[in-house]
Protein backbone atom coordinates (compact mmCIF):
# COMPACT_ATOMS: atom_id res chain seq x y z
CA UNK A 1 0.00 0.00 0.00
CA UNK A 2 1.21 3.54 -0.72
CA UNK A 3 2.19 5.84 2.12
CA UNK A 4 -0.43 8.16 3.63
CA UNK A 5 -0.30 11.39 5.58
CA UNK A 6 -0.80 10.62 9.25
CA UNK A 7 -3.70 13.06 9.62
CA UNK A 8 -5.55 11.42 6.71
CA UNK A 9 -4.97 7.97 8.19
CA UNK A 10 -6.31 9.07 11.56
CA UNK A 11 -9.36 10.70 9.97
CA UNK A 12 -10.05 7.57 7.91
CA UNK A 13 -9.73 5.51 11.10
CA UNK A 14 -12.69 7.45 12.50
CA UNK A 15 -10.96 9.77 14.96
CA UNK A 16 -12.54 12.91 13.53
CA UNK A 17 -11.87 15.55 10.91
CA UNK A 18 -8.32 16.47 9.97
CA UNK A 19 -8.49 19.53 12.24
CA UNK A 20 -9.68 17.34 15.12
CA UNK A 21 -6.94 14.75 14.67
CA UNK A 22 -4.33 17.52 14.55
CA UNK A 23 -5.32 18.33 18.13
CA UNK A 24 -4.73 14.70 19.10
CA UNK A 25 -1.29 14.90 17.52
CA UNK A 26 -0.51 18.20 19.23
CA UNK A 27 -1.36 16.65 22.61
CA UNK A 28 1.03 13.77 21.95
CA UNK A 29 -1.70 11.13 22.08
CA UNK A 30 -0.59 9.32 18.92
CA UNK A 31 2.45 7.08 18.47
CA UNK A 32 3.88 5.48 15.34
CA UNK A 33 5.97 2.38 16.00
CA UNK A 34 6.30 3.42 19.63
CA UNK A 35 7.41 6.98 19.03
CA UNK A 36 5.27 10.07 19.63
CA UNK A 37 4.05 11.62 16.38
CA UNK A 38 3.08 15.28 16.31
CA UNK A 39 3.40 16.21 12.64
CA UNK A 40 0.18 15.71 10.65
CA UNK A 41 2.14 15.53 7.39
CA UNK A 42 4.20 12.55 8.60
CA UNK A 43 3.92 9.64 6.16
CA UNK A 44 2.86 6.23 7.45
CA UNK A 45 2.44 2.75 5.97
CA UNK A 46 -0.96 1.48 7.21
CA UNK A 47 -0.06 -2.15 6.51
CA UNK A 48 3.27 -2.24 8.32
CA UNK A 49 3.38 0.64 10.83
CA UNK A 50 1.93 0.24 14.32
CA UNK A 51 -0.19 3.33 14.90
CA UNK A 52 -1.70 3.80 18.36
CA UNK A 53 -3.95 6.51 19.83
CA UNK A 54 -4.43 6.57 23.60
CA UNK A 55 -3.53 2.90 23.89
CA UNK A 56 -5.74 1.70 21.02
CA UNK A 57 -4.16 0.23 17.90
CA UNK A 58 -5.71 1.73 14.78
CA UNK A 59 -6.45 0.47 11.32
CA UNK A 60 -7.52 2.50 8.32
CA UNK A 61 -11.10 1.96 7.20
CA UNK A 62 -12.02 3.48 3.88
CA UNK A 63 -15.74 2.74 3.71
CA UNK A 64 -18.41 2.84 6.41
CA UNK A 65 -21.88 1.31 6.35
CA UNK A 66 -24.76 2.16 8.69
CA UNK A 67 -28.37 1.06 8.95
CA UNK A 68 -30.72 3.85 10.06
CA UNK A 69 -34.33 3.47 11.09
CA UNK A 70 -35.45 6.77 9.61
CA UNK A 71 -38.20 8.60 11.49
CA UNK A 72 -40.67 10.95 9.86
CA UNK A 73 -39.69 14.60 9.68
CA UNK A 74 -36.16 14.12 8.33
CA UNK A 75 -35.04 14.59 4.74
CA UNK A 76 -32.77 12.13 2.97
CA UNK A 77 -30.01 14.56 2.10
CA UNK A 78 -26.62 15.68 3.33
CA UNK A 79 -27.74 19.32 3.63
CA UNK A 80 -31.09 21.05 3.72
CA UNK A 81 -32.22 24.54 4.69
CA UNK A 82 -35.80 23.65 5.60
CA UNK A 83 -35.66 20.48 7.70
CA UNK A 84 -33.20 18.31 9.64
CA UNK A 85 -31.33 15.75 7.56
CA UNK A 86 -30.88 12.06 8.26
CA UNK A 87 -27.15 12.69 8.73
CA UNK A 88 -27.94 14.78 11.80
CA UNK A 89 -29.05 11.51 13.43
CA UNK A 90 -25.57 10.02 12.94
CA UNK A 91 -23.62 12.62 14.89
CA UNK A 92 -20.43 11.12 16.23
CA UNK A 93 -20.48 8.13 13.88
CA UNK A 94 -17.04 7.40 12.37
CA UNK A 95 -16.61 7.96 8.65
CA UNK A 96 -16.17 10.91 6.32
CA UNK A 97 -18.36 12.00 3.40
CA UNK A 98 -21.33 9.90 4.49
CA UNK A 99 -24.54 10.10 2.46
CA UNK A 100 -27.92 8.32 2.30
CA UNK A 101 -28.32 5.69 -0.43
CA UNK A 102 -31.42 6.82 -2.25
CA UNK A 103 -34.19 8.93 -0.81
CA UNK A 104 -37.10 8.35 1.48
CA UNK A 105 -39.71 11.09 1.52
CA UNK A 106 -39.74 13.36 4.55
CA UNK A 107 -42.79 11.60 5.99
CA UNK A 108 -41.63 8.08 5.05
CA UNK A 109 -40.07 5.90 7.72
CA UNK A 110 -37.87 2.84 7.86
CA UNK A 111 -34.70 1.41 6.43
CA UNK A 112 -32.08 3.78 5.08
CA UNK A 113 -28.51 2.82 4.26
CA UNK A 114 -25.90 5.47 5.08
CA UNK A 115 -22.42 5.03 3.63
CA UNK A 116 -19.52 6.70 1.85
CA UNK A 117 -19.16 3.85 -0.66
CA UNK A 118 -20.17 5.52 -3.93
CA UNK A 119 -19.74 2.48 -6.22
CA UNK A 120 -21.94 0.31 -3.98
CA UNK A 121 -24.60 3.01 -3.79
CA UNK A 122 -24.64 3.27 -7.58
CA UNK A 123 -25.16 -0.49 -7.96
CA UNK A 124 -27.95 -0.57 -5.39
CA UNK A 125 -29.83 2.30 -7.02
CA UNK A 126 -29.34 1.41 -10.69
CA UNK A 127 -32.54 0.00 -12.29
CA UNK A 128 -30.29 -2.27 -14.34
CA UNK A 129 -29.38 -4.24 -11.23
CA UNK A 130 -33.02 -4.80 -10.17
CA UNK A 131 -32.36 -4.48 -6.44
CA UNK A 132 -35.63 -5.08 -4.59
CA UNK A 133 -36.96 -2.45 -2.22
CA UNK A 134 -39.86 -3.56 -0.03
CA UNK A 135 -42.32 -1.21 1.65
CA UNK A 136 -45.13 -1.53 4.14
CA UNK A 137 -47.98 0.60 2.81
CA UNK A 138 -51.12 1.64 4.65
CA UNK A 139 -53.55 2.87 2.02
CA UNK A 140 -56.97 4.47 2.16
CA UNK A 141 -59.89 2.25 1.19
CA UNK A 142 -60.09 -1.44 0.41
CA UNK A 143 -57.35 -2.61 -1.93
CA UNK A 144 -58.82 -5.38 -4.09
CA UNK A 145 -57.14 -8.34 -5.84
CA UNK A 146 -57.55 -6.43 -9.11
CA UNK A 147 -55.69 -3.50 -7.58
CA UNK A 148 -52.83 -5.82 -6.62
CA UNK A 149 -52.63 -7.14 -10.17
CA UNK A 150 -52.40 -3.59 -11.51
CA UNK A 151 -49.61 -2.78 -9.06
CA UNK A 152 -47.73 -5.91 -10.11
CA UNK A 153 -48.17 -5.48 -13.87
CA UNK A 154 -47.03 -1.86 -14.02
CA UNK A 155 -48.87 1.46 -13.94
CA UNK A 156 -48.95 4.77 -15.74
CA UNK A 157 -47.86 7.29 -13.10
CA UNK A 158 -47.15 10.10 -15.53
CA UNK A 159 -43.67 9.03 -16.58
CA UNK A 160 -42.49 8.23 -20.11
CA UNK A 161 -43.02 4.54 -19.41
CA UNK A 162 -45.13 2.53 -16.94
CA UNK A 163 -43.62 1.29 -13.71
CA UNK A 164 -41.76 -1.99 -13.97
CA UNK A 165 -43.38 -5.21 -12.70
CA UNK A 166 -43.64 -5.32 -8.93
CA UNK A 167 -44.79 -7.67 -6.17
CA UNK A 168 -47.83 -6.78 -4.08
CA UNK A 169 -49.35 -8.67 -1.18
CA UNK A 170 -52.37 -7.78 0.93
CA UNK A 171 -51.44 -8.51 4.54
CA UNK A 172 -53.72 -10.18 7.06
CA UNK A 173 -54.76 -8.07 10.07
CA UNK A 174 -52.51 -9.99 12.43
CA UNK A 175 -49.44 -9.36 10.25
CA UNK A 176 -48.84 -6.01 11.94
CA UNK A 177 -50.37 -4.93 15.22
CA UNK A 178 -48.76 -1.52 15.74
CA UNK A 179 -51.33 1.26 15.94
CA UNK A 180 -49.85 3.32 13.11
CA UNK A 181 -49.88 0.46 10.58
CA UNK A 182 -52.66 -1.75 11.84
CA UNK A 183 -54.89 -2.74 8.90
CA UNK A 184 -57.99 -2.26 10.98
CA UNK A 185 -61.14 -2.00 8.83
CA UNK A 186 -61.65 1.50 10.19
CA UNK A 187 -59.00 4.19 10.45
CA UNK A 188 -59.42 7.57 12.13
CA UNK A 189 -62.69 9.13 11.15
CA UNK A 190 -64.14 5.76 10.15
CA UNK A 191 -62.14 5.48 6.94
CA UNK A 192 -61.45 1.96 5.70
CA UNK A 193 -57.79 1.13 5.15
CA UNK A 194 -55.62 -1.65 3.71
CA UNK A 195 -52.12 -2.82 4.55
CA UNK A 196 -50.04 -3.89 1.56
CA UNK A 197 -46.48 -5.14 1.24
CA UNK A 198 -45.05 -3.77 -2.01
CA UNK A 199 -41.71 -4.68 -3.59
CA UNK A 200 -40.28 -2.57 -6.43
CA UNK A 201 -36.82 -2.22 -7.92
CA UNK A 202 -37.02 1.30 -9.27
CA UNK A 203 -36.72 4.64 -7.55
CA UNK A 204 -38.91 7.10 -9.40
CA UNK A 205 -39.88 10.29 -7.59
CA UNK A 206 -42.57 9.49 -4.98
CA UNK A 207 -43.06 6.21 -6.83
CA UNK A 208 -44.95 4.19 -4.23
CA UNK A 209 -47.30 7.05 -3.41
CA UNK A 210 -47.97 7.67 -7.11
CA UNK A 211 -48.62 3.98 -7.74
CA UNK A 212 -51.26 3.83 -5.03
CA UNK A 213 -52.73 7.13 -6.17
CA UNK A 214 -53.07 5.57 -9.64
CA UNK A 215 -55.22 2.74 -8.27
CA UNK A 216 -57.34 5.15 -6.26
CA UNK A 217 -56.01 4.34 -2.78
CA UNK A 218 -53.83 7.18 -1.44
CA UNK A 219 -51.00 6.28 0.92
CA UNK A 220 -51.60 7.08 4.59
CA UNK A 221 -48.41 5.56 5.97
CA UNK A 222 -45.22 4.32 4.31
CA UNK A 223 -42.27 2.40 5.75
CA UNK A 224 -39.38 0.72 3.93
CA UNK A 225 -38.55 -2.62 5.51
CA UNK A 226 -35.83 -4.00 3.22
CA UNK A 227 -33.44 -3.13 0.43
CA UNK A 228 -31.86 -6.03 -1.41
CA UNK A 229 -30.46 -8.39 1.22
CA UNK A 230 -30.58 -5.74 3.95
CA UNK A 231 -33.58 -6.00 6.29
CA UNK A 232 -34.51 -3.35 8.83
CA UNK A 233 -33.44 -4.32 12.32
CA UNK A 234 -36.65 -3.93 14.30
CA UNK A 235 -34.58 -3.55 17.47
CA UNK A 236 -33.67 -0.07 16.21
CA UNK A 237 -36.10 2.54 17.45
CA UNK A 238 -36.97 5.36 15.03
CA UNK A 239 -33.92 7.62 14.79
CA UNK A 240 -31.49 4.93 15.93
CA UNK A 241 -28.71 3.48 13.80
CA UNK A 242 -26.01 0.84 13.92
CA UNK A 243 -23.07 -0.26 11.82
CA UNK A 244 -23.75 -3.07 9.40
CA UNK A 245 -22.32 -6.45 10.31
CA UNK A 246 -19.59 -7.94 8.13
CA UNK A 247 -22.15 -10.45 6.85
CA UNK A 248 -24.67 -7.74 5.92
CA UNK A 249 -22.01 -5.72 4.13
CA UNK A 250 -20.74 -8.74 2.20
CA UNK A 251 -24.28 -9.68 1.14
CA UNK A 252 -24.93 -6.16 -0.21
CA UNK A 253 -21.68 -6.18 -2.14
CA UNK A 254 -22.62 -9.54 -3.67
CA UNK A 255 -25.84 -8.18 -5.19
Amino acid sequence: MSLLRLDKFLADAGLGTRSQVKLLLKKGLVTVNGEAAKKPEQKVDPENDLIVCEGTSLSRQEFYYYMLNKPAGYVSATEDNTAPTVLSLLKGAPGRDLFPVGRLDKDTKGLLLITNDGPLAHRLLSPRHHVDKTYLVKAAGTVTPDNLVRLENGLDIGEKSPTLPAKAKLLAPQADSTPETSPSPKAEGGQETSLVELTIHEGKFHQVKRMFQAIGHPVLYLKRISMGSLVLDEALAPGEFRALTAEETAALKAL
